[in-house]
Formats: C-alpha cells, structure tokens, sequence
C-alpha cells in the first residue's frame, strides 16, 4: 500500500497537474492539503475516473484537507476534536483495509505567523488537541499514520538556511517542542528513517529564487504509529514535482506499506 501526503496549493490551480503526478505515481491513498474549496466544488469526477474514492473536508478559499483512496474509505470523520469554536478545515480521517486496517489522518497545522500573536497562540493550541488524538492512536491497535503539512522545521537540518528561520513558527523553540512531545509518544517519522543526511526538503518558496538556489524546508512530514511503522517499506520525496509547469511550493511525500 502506497500511501502519500501532497500540499497541492489549490486544486483550481493544480487539478491538471496533480492528476499527472497520480497517473505517475500511482498511490493508492493520497491525503491532499490546501485544497481551498467547498466541497461542492472540488472536482470529484477527475479523481473518481481515475479510481479513487474521494472524501473531502472543504473551505472556501483557504485551508481545506481531502482523502483520495482506492480503497474504500471506512470510518470517515472530519475536525480535530477539543474545540467546538474552530470552523477551520484542517483535519480529515478514516479508515483503509489491504492486507489488514490502516487509520489514516491527514492534516493541514496552522501556520502561526506572526508569532507571537493570535494565530501563534492558535497554532500551539491545535498541536495541544493533536497531541489528544495522537495518544489515541498510540493506544490503538490498529496501525496508524498522521500526514500532511506540518508547518513545523524540526530540527536544523530540515532547512538550508535554519539562521532565516529562528523567528518564524516553523522552527520557534514552542513549536518544535510540541511537535517532539507528539513524537516522544512513540511515533516515527517515515522519511527519517531511510534518510538521515540533510539537504532534504518539501517546501521551496515561490518568492526569492528559493527552488533554484534548492533553499528548501523539510515541513511535511508521516508520523507512524509502532505498528504502522513495522509495515514500511520505503519512504521517499518526489522532488522533481517542484520542477513542473505551475507546481505547487510543495512536493509530495510517500511511504509503502507491507499491506
């Protein structure tokens, strides 16, 4: 089972070349961020043609989470539990089965900027009730997995230039410290696991150069539960996808599963 994690930056703008990297990468799960659209208006059909089954958990013009599957989705639920108040679009799961049950989750965390400041102040609090439903994982026994753009630099060697980021969100000492409290309760970060060196990224600026100069950030990241990440195989970045006509900042990250 090949599952995989893609900050498409609209699905208006990026529809045509996400169905290529599909036809190319063939995932059988694809979890998809920043899709800014209603439901209503996310293009069901394209993807359905293709084979997959597809939820979504949409928002007009911001944030927005989707679930591209050739499975059947079981299970399905949206939002992240702990605040009745946040109407934002950034939490969808479910449940797929190959060999056996795999819980999927894919995520969108708020960015924080400016920090410190209301939406800083929103970003801790949506990684404190990440934290809840991650324990829940981890009790769990079905295997489990938490994709998607993090917007979290977790250590220095997840940036090429970490001194430009020591005031940002991303890489302040709270946020780095709340996301190693999720990983403390035993979950693996896939990519880190067969890649350790630096100089690995998924996230290159439109502004200043950044995809030419390769002055990258590594900020989407699969988070495995212990069973989950007994299943994995391989785990990789296709960076080339930030090289294509009108590509999104982002590029995908997957991991295969023995399953």
């Amino acid at each position: 089972m090949k599952v995989a994690t893609f900050n498409i930056n609209g699905i208006k703008a990026r529809s045509e070349a996400l169905s290529v990297w599909l036809d190319e990468a063939q995932p059988d799960v694809a979890l998809l961020q920043e899709i800014k659209s209603v439901d209503q208006a996310f293009p069901k059909e394209t993807f359905e043609d293709r084979g997959y089954n597809v939820a979504t958990h949409g928002q007009k013009s911001f944030n927005g989470v989707a679930i591209l599957s050739k499975l059947p989705i079981e299970n399905f639920s949206t939002g992240l539990a702990g605040d009745d108040t946040d109407d934002q679009a950034r939490w969808i799961e479910a449940t797929v089965v190959g060999k056996q049950a795999v819980h999927i989750c894919g995520l969108y965390l708020p960015n924080g900027n400016p920090a410190p400041g209301p939406k800083y102040a929103y970003k801790l609090k949506w990684m404190e009730r990440l934290y809840e439903r991650a324990k829940e994982l981890i009790a769990s026994e079905i295997p489990a997995l938490m994709a998607g753009d993090y917007n979290i630099i977790p250590q220095k060697e997840d940036a090429a230039s970490p001194t430009n980021w020591t005031k940002d969100a991303l890489f302040l000492p709270k946020s780095r410290e709340a996301f190693r409290k999720i990983m403390g309760l035993g979950f693996t970060d896939a990519f880190r696991v067969y890649q350790s060196a630096p100089g690995h990224y998924s996230f290159w600026d439109y502004q200043a150069g950044a995809w030419n100069r390769n002055d990258g950030i590594r900020i989407d990241h699969i988070l495995m539960t212990p069973s989950c990440a007994d299943l994995m195989l391989e785990c990789h970045i296709d960076k080339h996808m930030r090289d294509r006509d009108r590509p999104s900042d982002h590029v995908p990250i997957w991991v295969r599963l023995d399953n």
